[in-house]
This record gives C-alpha cells, sequence and structure tokens, in this order.
C-alpha cells in the first residue's frame, strides 16, 4: 500500500518591495475606459463635488419683551433672557415685602462702608446710632409665631434689633422719593450733599445687584409677571424685526425655568409687540463645505479599516421600523453625499437664510431651496431646528432659526423654598408639601422642622387646659379626623365654572393641631394671593401622577460683556411619585387621661 502525496502551489514573489503592487496601477487604460462607457458611467451628471458655497443671511436682535398679562417693554441688551423672563421680587417673609434679615443687615453694612469711603463716618455725628433709630430692626411681637418658633431665628433678631440699621428701610425710603438724609441731625450743609448723593448711589447699588420686575399689572399685583401660578411655568414673548420686512413675535408658552433655548419657543400670529429696532445688514460669506464624518462611516480611501466601535450589523430593525432604516441607509449607501458648511450667526439674533449657491469642481453653480418649506401641519415636510406655530391648521412653515440671547451656564443656589405636589389617592387629595422653606433670616430651612417649631410655640404659649372634671368617662373617645404635619398644605377638587366635566384644583387649609385654627402655608409658592385674601387654583393636568416640583433659588451668571447677573427665579421639575399622608376620618381613640 503506498502512502498519499499531495501537490502543493507556493507564491513565490521575485522582489522583496511590495510598493508597485500596493499602488494598484492601471496596465491597460484605454480598456478601462472603454469598459466605463459601455456601462455608461460616463453618463453621470452628478459627478462634480462642491467645493464652495456662498450664502446670505438676513438677522435681527429681539428688542421687545411682554408678559402674558402685562403691556409690551423694551428688551434689556445687558443681561440675558433668562434673568428677564424667570425674575421675581424678593418676598421671603410669607407675603409681605420683608426681605431676609441677612440681605438687610448686607445692606445696611453696604450703606456705612459708603458713609465711611465718603469720610462721613468717625466725625463726632453718629450717624450710625441715628440711622439705627431711624431704620429700626425691632422684635416681633408674641403673635408673630413666624419669627419667634425657630430658636435660632428670634436670637439672631434679638442679637441685631436696636443695634444695626435696616438698609432694607432706607433703600424703601430713597426709592420712593425721600432722602438719605431725613431725620438725621447733627451735620453740615456739606455733609448733606453728600448724604443725598450717596442715598442715590446706595438705590442704584442695589438695583443691580439683583435684578427684579420693573412693575406690577392687575393679573399680577406681586409683580411675577412672568410666572404662571395655575399652569406653574413661566410665560413671556419677545418681538423682532423680519429681515424681510414686518415683525416676528416669539412666544414661551411652557418654559419651567432652567436653560432657555430654541425648542422654547413657537411662532405667534397674534398682535405685535410694536417699537422693534429695524433688522441688521445681512450676512454674505464664502465658504468651503466639508464632507459629514461619523464614526463607523464607510471609508472611500483602499487599504483603510473603519472604526470598530460602530457595528451597524447588530442593528436589527423590524420591517415597520422606518427610523432604523432610514438611518442604516444614511449610514451605509448616502453617506458621502452629504455636507456641512459652517455658518456664523451672532447670538442673540432671529435668522433666515436668503440665499444658497453651491459651485462644484466643474465650476457649475447650483442654486440650493431651504429645507422644509410647505405648510406647518404637512406630513410629508421635513425639518430642523425650526419654530412650529401657534393655533397652525394650514399656514406657511416658519423656517427661520432663533439663537436666543441666553448664557450657556449658570450658578444655581440651593433650593430657598421647594414645594412637592403630589397625588393622596387614599384621600383623593392633591398636597402641597413644603419641604423647604426660607427662614426670616433668609435661610433654607427644612419645612417638617419648621411646621414642629410652630406648633411646639403656640403650645407653649396656649393657655393652661382647664381642670378635669370628675364626671364619667368611656374608655373610647369619637375623633373627627387625625392631625396632619402642618407643612402638608391640601389641594381639593372643585369643577371649573360653567363646566360640567372639568376641575381644577383648590388651595384649601387644615386645622392646627393647637388651636384649631387654619394653617398657613410658609412659601411663596403656595401663598399666592393668600394675602390679597384671593383663592388659589391649579390647573388639574398640571400635577401629574409623578407629582411636580417647584423651587425657588438664585440665579447667577455672567453675560457677554462682563456683567454679573443675580436673578431670583421658580423652577419647576418632576416629583416623586404618589403618597400617602395617612389622612383617616371618623376615628375611635383612647380617651387621654
Amino acid at each position: 500500500m503506498t502512502e498519499p502525496t499531495w501537490t502543493r502551489l507556493e507564491g513565490r514573489p521575485r522582489t522583496t518591495d511590495f510598493d508597485r503592487a500596493l499602488r494598484v496601477e492601471v496596465r491597460d487604460p484605454l480598456w478601462l475606459l472603454t469598459r466605463q462607457w459601455q456601462l455608461g458611467e460616463f453618463l453621470g451628471t452628478d459627478g462634480g463635488s462642491p467645493v464652495a458655497v456662498t450664502y446670505s443671511a438676513g438677522h435681527a436682535r429681539p428688542s421687545r419683551f411682554r408678559p402674558p398679562d402685562g403691556p409690551p417693554e423694551d428688551l434689556p441688551a445687558d443681561r440675558p433672557l433668562e434673568t428677564v423672563a424667570e425674575r421675581r421680587r424678593l418676598s421671603f417673609a410669607h407675603g409681605t415685602e420683608k426681605i431676609g434679615f441677612d440681605l438687610r443687615l448686607a445692606m445696611g453694612h453696604r450703606w456705612f462702608k459708603m458713609l465711611r469711603k465718603i469720610g462721613l463716618l468717625g466725625l463726632g455725628h453718629r450717624f450710625e446710632e441715628q440711622y439705627a433709630e431711624k431704620y429700626p430692626i425691632t422684635l416681633p411681637t408674641a403673635t408673630d409665631v413666624t419669627r419667634r418658633a425657630n430658636p435660632a431665628v428670634w436670637a439672631t433678631i434679638q442679637a441685631v434689633a436696636g443695634r444695626r440699621a435696616d438698609g432694607y428701610e432706607l433703600y424703601l425710603h430713597v426709592k420712593g422719593g425721600g432722602n438719605a438724609d431725613d431725620g438725621i441731625t447733627t451735620f453740615t450743609q456739606s455733609n448733606r450733599t453728600k448724604l443725598i448723593n450717596a442715598g442715590k448711589r446706595f438705590v442704584t447699588w442695589f438695583d443691580l445687584l439683583i435684578d427684579q420686575p420693573t412693575g406690577v399689572t392687575p393679573a399680577r399685583p406681586d409683580g411675577n409677571a412672568t410666572w404662571d401660578p395655575r399652569r406653574l411655568e413661566h410665560r413671556f414673548s419677545v418681538a423682532a424685526a423680519k429681515p424681510d420686512g414686518g415683525e416676528k413675535t416669539l412666544t414661551a408658552r411652557e418654559y419651567p425655568g432652567g436653560t432657555l433655548d430654541w425648542h422654547a419657543f413657537s411662532a405667534d400670529p397674534g398682535p405685535a409687540l410694536g417699537g422693534v429696532k429695524p433688522p441688521e445688514p445681512a450676512l454674505s460669506r464664502t465658504v468651503f463645505p466639508a464632507p459629514v464624518r461619523y464614526s463607523g462611516m464607510p471609508l472611500p480611501r483602499w487599504w483603510a479599516l473603519e472604526d470598530g466601535k460602530t457595528n451597524f450589523s447588530a442593528v436589527r430593525p423590524d420591517s415597520t421600523d422606518l427610523a432604523r432604516l432610514v438611518f442604516l441607509e444614511f449610514a451605509l449607501v448616502f453617506s458621502n453625499d452629504w455636507y456641512q458648511v459652517p455658518c456664523d450667526l451672532p447670538a442673540g439674533t432671529i435668522a433666515r437664510i436668503r440665499g444658497l449657491v453651491v459651485t462644484d469642481v466643474f465650476g457649475h453653480k447650483q442654486w440650493v431651496d431651504p429645507a422644509g418649506k410647505g405648510y406647518d401641519e404637512d406630513w410629508q415636510r421635513w425639518s430642523m431646528f425650526t419654530l412650529d406655530t401657534i393655533g397652525s391648521d394650514d399656514v406657511p412653515a416658519d423656517t427661520d432659526l432663533f439663537l436666543p440671547p441666553s448664557v450657556p451656564k449658570v450658578a444655581v443656589s440651593a433650593p430657598l423654598e421647594e414645594v412637592l405636589l403630589m397625588r393622596d389617592e387614599n384621600a383623593n387629595l392633591v398636597w402641597g408639601i413644603e419641604q423647604t422653606v426660607c427662614l426670616p433670616t433668609g435661610e433654607p430651612h427644612r419645612g417638617a422642622e419648621a411646621a414642629a417649631d410652630a406648633v411646639a410655640y403656640r403650645r407653649r404659649q396656649a393657655p393652661p387646659p382647664p381642670p378635669p372634671t370628675d364626671l364619667p368617662r368611656a374608655a373610647l373617645s369619637y375623633a373627627v379626623m387625625n392631625t396632619i404635619p402642618e407643612h402638608w398644605i391640601p389641594f381639593i377638587a372643585v369643577r371649573v365654572p360653567d363646566d360640567n366635566r372639568e376641575v381644577q384644583l383648590q388651595r384649601a387649609a387644615m386645622p392646627s393641631a393647637v388651636d384649631g385654627q387654619p394653617v398657613r402655608p410658609r412659601t411663596t409658592l403656595l401663598r399666592e394671593g393668600f394675602d390679597r385674601g384671593e383663592q388659589y387654583f391649579i390647573n388639574e393636568e398640571e400635577v401629574s401622577q409623578a407629582g411636580t416640583r417647584l423651587s425657588v433659588s438664585y440665579n447667577r451668571t455672567r453675560w457677554s460683556d462682563g456683567r454679573v447677573a443675580v436673578w431670583l427665579t421658580a423652577h419647576r421639575g418632576e416629583g416623586r411619585g404618589q403618597g400617602s399622608s395617612g389622612l383617616l376620618f371618623d376615628l375611635l381613640i383612647d380617651t387621654p387621661l
């Protein structure tokens, strides 16, 4: 038996240099050209690549601002749009116009620093004592539970009462038309002039320190014109001149606070705001287009490997998954047909591309129309970064690009007030839980601890209970309901007027565990209209099953010119789901001894 044999072919290169083989030379160019002609490759009309793009863009800056129920006003250009749209009045002392003691003392310290700078302190005029007597910080009465219940707040007030001047009261006096020297004696005429001028600079300093709303409207007497308490969000409008004439109004209907971008606005066909500034000169530039590149893109060169981190074979779409199918077709078939063109626009403008001319390698020029044209409700229309139209049905689509005059980064302080609106299906109520309240000293404090301090203080101030009688008592007693922590504010469902189906949430009150009096909310968010004797309603759809979280905090940022902007704002976020308060009715309890 013979052993099996086989034949093996081995390739032996004639040289050790592979440079010529890797060049992939065409040995018969005439044959290759002939085959291209036979296959119709010379009939292609899209073989030219773009080498230059010339565009003209018209732009205008928003110059008018309007709250939802107020008159239009000029939009300031020295601060971001978030400052104008979100700013609130400094009102923390449970509905009054008194601000925290920390800021009031800081303002008084600033005033004496200004007097020291102009050389009025230390001359024996007793200016510090006179201003402390003219604008004093007084001790609260025994019925002021807010300022006397918390031991730290009470100790702070005792330490400064009668010893330090209230700088905020001085500010209100001068801003209301008074002079800083009113009620101050023992000074010369030259010192009086210095005091008056220093008072004006003091008012200017505080107005620039914290941005606040400039006026009030009948619908918003508290001055927080853009905050909609029924919808728990900010609403406002801005207007600018159209590049081709006319006026464009953009309205933010559901802005929760935070980062303001183009998607918060919609084109408003309503009445114009008037008084807009004319558009700026058009921008005409010629730029070079660049092919679109992304990870895993098929490479046009030979002997090049794509990025292995992107595995398109792992994408397994269904036959009805059109989004993934379109994505794969773009990524694997038409990816080299897309180019991007740089277009630098000034920040804070509404821009519109007037024209776009593409020049290819053969010198041919092609006019390109804007994408997304047509009617706003056309399902075949495709666009990105465009604005929808309020109440749109069969109106032309808005293809303008809006770059709001906003900032990319804002520093946010710890919440001074925080409220959690939560649904309680067991009690059939919505609770406004005051998780964080602002103390009179200007510091945030846990709402549960503030409520417990208030209950303990009222118990100490309450008269002693009457002596027990010798009448026989049963072992069990009937209680209408149990007690709920006083930082839980109830909202009940009531019908919308003239509507048999829609309901809204109305602020109610729980009786206090001490004296049975209605519990008042401590935060400005839930105290809406309380001090004016008004009811407070919230749209029922604004409190979802997940709940709603509201917070009030300071924001700080720096504008493009270097100016620092500080404002107080309210922000809306998501809650933590449903909960239970433990509220029960018709109880049998052990008779207290």
